[in-house]
């Protein structure tokens, strides 16, 4: 009998995965090129990285919750519009939990207030 834990890889369903960011949607905290770091979670504190899951598109952008309880997903380059989460079906897929730029690795810690940005998805993603 196959483990339901694993996919069809034989990968653990609930182990972080790497994924390479493609485009400019996240700049300049993730270049176009750079390797994140996603852990599988269903949620995300405000602020988080998060890979998300919208109408069934993908995307990796930073959650957001202000004190209404208004949500939206946000592209770090203004180039880009911000994502109202309100009235639509969506799910957290993992939060990223680090980066990778040329072998310079930067973690995200979101255990701390704040902190959206120190440890622990379209801006597009593709696997390394």
């Amino acid at each position: 009998m196959a483990d339901p834990s694993l996919d069809s890889t034989g990968c653990a369903l609930h182990e972080p995965y790497a994924l390479r960011v493609l485009g400019d949607e996240m700049e300049p905290e993730f270049p176009d090129g750079c390797i994140i770091i996603i852990e599988p979670t269903d949620r995300g504190p405000s602020p988080s990285y998060v890979f998300v899951e919208v109408e069934g598109v993908r995307w990796f952008r930073q959650y957001q919750r202000d004190d209404s309880g208004r949500e939206r997903l946000v592209a770090l380059n203004p180039r880009y519009p911000e994502i109202d989460l309100t009235g639509l079906e969506w799910s957290v897929l993992g939060v990223i939990i680090q980066r990778n730029i040329r072998r310079r690795i930067k973690h995200y810690d979101y255990s701390k207030p704040s902190s959206g940005a120190s440890r622990a998805a379209p801006g597009n993603l593709a696997a390394p």
